[in-house]
């Protein structure tokens, strides 16, 4: 029996998935090969990694003038590589901080440039993001950035500002629910979570914020070289791209993004639901910014939360322990998690609420 797995990431995939994947894992569709073991330039690998882009751009309903790329490193990386290519010299950059990836995605930046912080609300407790009202914007910034969801918190923007460059750190709720990207220059997202399996970086930009990028930039972290190169610059992990092409189609078929939103949002409002009718229970988000991707709360002390964590694992709840950072619990129910998991959950927190309180 499988488990439900509540991990940030590396995080829960379909399995509908995984059981494709494994059935194709030795031969891939008769080829005799993996598709792991195939020239990335080949025309068998180069099928999946165009049908991948397509199905992206499909879900997304993602406009000309943007490209689809594949990139490495993880968000880490893209926290230095966004202001190495689109902050040019005496430019200003604006970023919203709320919370550690936040955090991170600014501390990188100040090391390249100027940083204007427009609005502070990491180390709030409840958490949330900020709301678009207190945003200290500067005139003519290079951009604006900001991290969608923050894993670790469990705060989501649930309304994006305008803004003539937006940019966007979506690992943890990219693919969630509709999205206008018209309205951004750049979105990016770390695979593992709620895309694939760890190894690539999804990136979506508009292909003329890439023509800034200074000439001093190195040929592979620029963003133009990508899009030139299919994102076949260099070698592409071609394993996780195969499974993000897997994950697109598996989406296609819960009626797209709009279907999954329904889903998600069901999913969490039943643990909400829970929260807001217990004293046992206490979440660590603002309500209005509850996340739909990661839902985190307390008990009345930690020698509790960590029974909590122990018995659930017996019940085949798994990884429900809160970041190390902050603490508490934390289920992460990203679009693969399923329905019957929460439902369990819920369950065994009525259990071990009325046996405690």
């Amino acid at each position: 029996m499988r488990a439900y797995n509540f991990s940030a990431g590396p995080a829960i995939l379909p399995e509908e998935v995984l059981k494709e994947a494994a059935a194709e894992l030795v031969d891939y569709q008769g080829t005799g090969m993996s598709i792991m073991e195939m020239s990335h330039r080949g025309k068998d690998y180069s099928a999946v990694h165009d049908e991948c882009i397509a199905n992206i751009k499909e879900l997304l309903n993602i406009p000309e003038g943007y490209s689809v790329l594949f990139m490495t490193g993880g968000a880490s990386t893209q926290f230095p590589l966004i202001p190495m290519n689109l902050l040019g010299e005496g430019e200003t950059a604006d970023y919203t901080n709320s919370g550690a990836w936040a955090k991170k995605a600014i501390q990188e930046a100040q090391m390249l440039g100027n940083v204007n912080i427009a609005a502070d609300c990491g180390k709030e407790i409840p958490t949330r993001v900020p709301t678009i009202d207190e945003l200290q914007l500067t005139d003519g910034a290079a951009y604006l950035h900001i991290t969608s969801n923050e894993t670790i918190s469990g705060a989501q923007w649930k309304e994006f500002p305008e803004h003539d460059c937006l940019i966007a750190d979506m690992s943890s709720d990219i693919l969630s629910r509709p999205l206008d990207v018209s309205k951004f220059g750049l979105i990016y997202a770390g695979a593992q979570k709620n895309l694939g399996p760890a190894g690539i970086t999804l990136v979506i930009i508009k292909d003329e914020l890439a023509e800034k990028c200074p000439d001093t930039v190195p040929t592979i972290f620029r963003y133009k070289t990508h899009i030139e190169n299919n994102s076949l610059y260099n070698t592409v992990p071609t394993f996780p791209v195969y499974m993000l092409c897997l994950v697109t189609r598996w989406l296609k078929a819960q009626g797209g993004l709009e279907g999954m939103q329904k889903i998600n949002e069901a999913k969490a409002a039943k643990l909400y639901d829970l929260f807001d009718s217990s004293d046992f229970y206490n979440g660590t988000a603002v309500k209005e910014f509850r996340s739909t991707m990661n839902v985190t709360w307390r008990l009345p002390t930690e020698e509790l939360e960590a029974e909590f964590i122990a018995e659930a694992a017996k019940q085949n709840l798994k990884t429900l322990k809160g970041h190390r950072s902050v603490g508490g619990i934390r289920a992460s129910i990203y679009n693969a998690f399923p329905t019957e998991g929460i439902d369990a959950l819920i369950a065994f927190m009525k259990e071990f609420e009325a046996k405690h309180s």
